[in-house]
C-alpha cells in the first residue's frame, strides 16, 4: 500500500520512518491484536531530519539566481553606493526562502541559513570585485579617462594629507619635522600607480568582506524567522 505524507502529500516509502521531501516523522504501529491489521502512518511530534544539512545543487542554484543582481548592485559602478549592503542580506534571506521552496521542507537551521548566505555572499562579492575592477579597466583605457582619473586621486591624497596635517599641528616642533617626512613618504607612495592600484583593490577587498558579513546575517535571520513561522504552524 502507497503511503504518504500527512502534511505534503509525497510518497514515502514504507520502510522510511522520515518524510523525504519535508521531514517530517512517522510513527507505524499495529492497531490490536487482529491478524493482517495494516500498518497506518501516523503524525508525531518530533524535530524535522537533517534541518541542519544542505542540498548544495539546489542551494547554488537559488543563490545564483539571487546573487547576480546583488553583486551589481554592490559593485563600484552601482548608483546605490552602501545601501548594496542592505539588499546583500535581502538576498541572502530570500535565497533561503527560494531553497526552502525549492526543497519543499519545511525549515532549516540557523547554520544551515548562514551557510547558504555565506554561498551567495562569496558569489556576489566575487561579481562585485570582478565589476568593480572592469569597469575601472574599461574607465582608464576604454574610455581614455586616465588624465581625469588621476587627477580626482591626486585631489583626494591632496585633501586626505590637508586633514592629517590640521590633526597633527599640535604637535611639538621635533616631532612635526619626523612626522612631516613620514606624511610626505605615505602621500608619494599614494600617489604611484602601486599605490593607488592597492589602495583600490584593498577597497574591494573591504566591500567583499563586508557582503559577505550582511549574507550571513541575512541568511540566519532569514532561516530563524522562516523556522520560527513554520513551528508556530505546526
Amino acid at each position: 500500500m502507497e503511503i504518504t505524507c500527512t502534511r505534503c502529500h509525497q510518497t514515502v516509502e514504507a520502510e522510511n520512518c522520515y518524510c523525504p521531501a519535508c521531514g517530517l516523522p512517522r510513527l507505524t504501529y499495529s492497531a490490536g491484536d487482529a491478524p493482517g491489521q495494516a500498518q497506518q502512518p501516523e503524525q508525531s511530534i518530533g524535530s524535522v531530519r537533517d534541518a541542519g544539512s544542505v542540498d548544495w545543487k539546489q542551494a547554488l542554484r537559488a543563490a545564483l539566481l539571487l546573487a547576480l543582481p546583488a553583486g551589481l548592485l554592490s559593485s563600484g559602478i552601482s548608483p546605490v553606493g552602501p545601501l548594496g549592503l542592505v539588499w546583500m542580506a535581502a538576498a541572502a534571506a530570500l535565497t533561503v526562502v527560494l531553497y526552502l521552496r525549492r526543497m519543499q521542507t519545511a525549515w532549516v537551521t540557523i547554520g544551515a541559513g548562514a551557510r547558504i548566505g555565506l554561498v551567495t555572499g562569496l558569489l556576489a562579492a566575487w561579481l562585485a570585485f570582478g565589476i568593480s575592477g572592469g569597469g575601472l579597466f574599461v574607465e582608464r583605457f576604454a574610455l581614455h579617462r586616465a588624465t581625469e582619473i588621476d587627477a580626482e586621486w591626486k585631489d583626494r591624497v591632496g585633501r586626505s594629507q590637508e586633514m592629517t596635517q590640521q590633526w597633527m599641528a599640535g604637535i611639538a616642533s621635533s616631532d612635526a619635522a619626523q612626522a612631516q617626512a613620514g606624511r610626505n613618504q605615505v602621500q608619494a607612495f599614494m600617489l604611484s600607480p602601486e599605490g593607488h592600484a592597492s589602495i583600490e583593490a584593498f577597497g574591494f577587498v573591504t566591500n567583499a568582506f563586508f557582503m559577505l558579513l550582511f549574507s550571513v546575517a541575512g541568511g540566519a535571520l532569514g532561516a530563524r524567522y522562516l523556522a520560527r513561522g513554520r513551528r508556530t504552524e505546526i
